[in-house]
């Protein structure tokens, strides 16, 4: 790929030797040579870590790459390229506050006080349920009722917990409960940099957990702007209400964010629908908290908002922190909408209304864009929030001539459903799921359509979205909001696969992840218009990056045009050599930084043959020879991306965030040992892969894989805890 609008990194001749880094291993067991790459920030001149597959920057023949790449040794570290080493700065179980580091941390965002200090905002999105159960007793020292709940949940490992007449049972479950919500939510840690170089926590009074209960016993509700908070503070609701009003408790499984020029941070809470119900009537309220049970079995923890009595409808929102005001404990905008939150990324303009994008990460989720009423004085002035307080939320209709427009959200849209022929599906067409004008308590399915004619009914039926909810129009306006991915398959924003990360560039370009376009029977999958493989592959399983521009430049534009920037997959299909690409990040001088979200369970899963029984295997089958997650890097002038760092065992790397002075890059290592569990006296297998040169001959590779993780501690039998590290250079820029 070519990315010449940007002011990206320029790539050296010369070669040099991979080496890597290990706490177990100083180095692998086969290297290679490769290009070099040079830049003055972040102090880079560094030669590309070795991924377990031929990648084209490699330059080698096709007999050189089967040699090379004939046995590959997987290590259970954060790998980084020679030169470079990484600092933990905080785990799960580590004192914050009066609380803890989370599980699963995800988002990261610095901002700096004064040169070398400044507050550390971290999200924690989930727990890794048989992991967590694995470790929990070894990191965190306490024991839970596990057993005594197990034996009484169904086959399935579940119970309706909220109206349980047995109080000593609810007890046990609330406990298991209370400490899974802490692990999630969002954490605030100071740091300041020594004269090493490193930087090291300083326990500040801003020091806090926000985390999945705030509120609950310690009075700190989170606050809510926006439509929905008629919904909230309704006396005569349809459903569920949780005697509250318009605070909320609590923030959870927050993924990935964004950093306001004005010193605030957004976390994005995702897949809510885990821990409260998602569907909500046509009023907006929410379903009764038994609707989504507590879940306990031998893989998850999770309905965990049921024995609490958690409005389902107020979790799935985009929240706003002052990392700095330690009497801050969230505030949720509403017009940003609810769905599954990845990620947040801020278009602000002097004299401009401000625009915000965001993700809903599900097959066939969405992007969004909300504008502001008012517009900005000042970029840099706190009361910049005050701007999400009234404006529009949009979805994004993407076009197959590479240009688009914003289809509004308000009760005056025309509904226009995405039909199940545009939506790519494993066999014939896809699902489309739509609001249900009829739901009450008592049938409280959306509607699922296979086919076109029944869509086209629907749309003859119903002809705003005023006639999907019920309400006046400010009610109808929040109930829209809540409801926002169905309302917006009602009027036709294009269904895409899987969007992670928006970051907007220095130029305003808006930069976004689709991390998967494999389809799903029971929620649908992305546009098969748009969505495609750079080879026309549909569905197309290994993600896209790709661009959006708004016309004119103008942030309140309601047209845009878009390209794809790089594809994720096989070189030899004309592949980057990553899959599912997820977190992006701009350094000061442009360059463009990308983690890949392989599913744990694809990660160095074994392929010996291309063709069992004489088919072709699947595309998600071919997860497994990408190996353990990565980062990587783009550059000016270069058709390929170079990898920077490789995840330890079972984990993915997030929230890639640097210092100012570009000496730092602090990164997240989410869910190490999530297969596995703890890695036990440094067990391993070999495992056979059928892989390809860049030119498309096939091999075998002998891949040697541990079993489990001790990351981050290194020390054998050891638990495995998600972390925070802060990156930084020990031998000179210069190289």
């Amino acid at each position: 790929m070519s990315i010449s609008r940007r002011n990206f990194l320029t790539f050296l001749t010369a070669t040099a030797g991979v080496s890597f880094f290990s706490l177990q291993e100083k180095k692998s067991s086969s290297l290679i040579s490769s290009p070099a790459i040079a830049a003055n920030s972040f102090g880079l001149n560094f030669a590309a870590v070795k991924l377990p597959i031929p990648l084209k920057i490699d330059g080698m023949s096709d007999e050189s790459q089967k040699s090379a790449y004939q046995t590959y040794k997987v290590l259970d570290d954060l790998v980084l390229p020679q030169g470079f080493t990484y600092d933990v700065l905080a785990q799960w179980g580590d004192a914050v506050g009066d609380s803890r580091f989370g599980y699963n941390n995800d988002y990261l965002s610095f901002i700096e006080t004064s040169p070398g200090q400044g507050y550390l905002t971290v999200n924690f999105e989930y727990i890794s349920g048989r992991t967590w159960l694995q470790t929990f007793e070894q990191v965190i020292g306490k024991t839970l009722p596990v057993k005594e709940v197990r034996e009484k949940t169904n086959e399935k490992g579940e119970i309706a917990a909220y109206h349980l007449q047995d109080a000593s049972l609810k007890a046990k479950i609330e406990e298991i409960s209370l400490e899974g919500l802490i692990d999630q939510g969002i954490g605030v840690i100071s740091l300041a940099k020594d004269q090493t170089g490193k930087w090291q926590r300083t326990y500040s009074k801003a020091d806090r957990r926000i985390t999945g209960i705030s509120g609950l016993k310690d009075g700190h509700y989170l606050k809510t702007t926006g439509p929905a908070v008629a919904i909230f503070t309704k006396t005569d609701k349809l459903g569920y209400d949780d005697g509250l009003g318009a605070k909320i408790i609590g923030t959870l499984q927050n993924c990935a964010g964004g950093t306001t020029p004005w010193g605030t941070v957004f976390s994005a809470e995702e897949n809510f629908q885990d821990q409260v119900t998602e569907v909500v009537l046509k009023d907006g309220s929410s379903l009764h908290p038994d609707t989504t049970p507590f879940i306990l079995n031998s893989s998850e923890v999770d309905g965990r908002g049921n024995v609490f009595g958690l409005a389902g409808n107020k979790y799935g929102w985009m929240v706003e922190v002052d990392p700095a005001n330690p009497d801050d404990y969230g505030t949720k905008h509403t017009w940003l909408g609810r769905f599954r939150h990845e990620a947040v990324a801020f278009l602000p303009r002097t004299g401009q209304p401000l625009a915000v994008y965001s993700g809903c990460d599900r097959r066939g989720g969405h992007i969004y864009k909300f504008v502001s009423e008012g517009k900005i004085s000042d970029i840099k002035q706190k009361n910049n929030s005050k701007l999400l307080e009234k404006g529009m939320l949009y979805g994004a209709k993407f076009n197959a001539d590479k240009t688009g427009y914003w289809i509004p959200l308000n009760p005056d849209t025309e509904i226009n459903p995405v039909l199940p022929s545009q939506i790519a599906a494993s066999r014939g067409d896809g699902v489309v799921a739509l609001p249900n004008p009829e739901r009450t308590v008592n049938d409280t399915k959306l509607l699922l359509f296979k086919d076109d004619e029944e869509i086209l009914a629907y749309k003859a039926k119903y002809k705003t979205l005023a006639d999907l909810y019920e309400g006046n129009r400010t009610e109808k306006q929040g109930a829209i909001l809540i409801d926002a991915h169905f309302a917006a398959n009602a009027v036709g924003v294009t269904c895409t696969g899987r969007p992670e990360d928006t970051e907007v560039d220095e130029n305003g370009t808006l930069y976004m992840t689709f991390t998967s376009g494999s389809p799903s029977e029971a929620e649908g999958g992305a546009d098969k218009e748009i969505f495609k493989g750079p080879n026309g592959e549909i569905p197309y399983e290994f993600g896209w990056i790709i661009s959006l521009r708004e016309d004119n430049n103008d942030a309140a534009s309601l047209s845009f045009r878009w390209d794809v920037v790089a594809y994720g997959g096989e070189p030899t299909e004309k592949g980057e050599g990553f899959s599912n690409p997820d977190n992006l990040a701009f350094d000061k001088q442009g360059n463009l930084w990308m983690v890949s979200d392989i599913s744990t369970g694809g990660l160095n899963r074994e392929m010996k043959t291309r063709y069992p029984q004489g088919v072709p295997v699947s595309q998600r089958d071919l997860l497994g020879i990408f190996g353990n997650n990565s980062a990587w890097v783009f550059a000016k002038g270069q058709e390929h991306p170079y990898p920077f760092a490789i995840a330890p065992m079972d984990a993915e790397l997030t929230g890639l965030y640097f210092t100012p002075d570009q000496e730092t890059l602090f990164l997240a290592v989410q869910h190490p040992g999530e297969a596995g569990g703890i890695r036990r006296d440094l067990a391993f297998e070999n495992r056979k892969f059928a892989l390809k040169t860049t030119n498309g001959q096939e091999f075998e590779q002998i891949r040697q894989v541990p079993l489990g993780s001790n990351w981050p501690s290194g020390q054998v039998n050891q638990p495995p805890r998600p972390a925070v590290v802060a990156i930084r250079r020990i031998e000179s820029k210069s190289g």
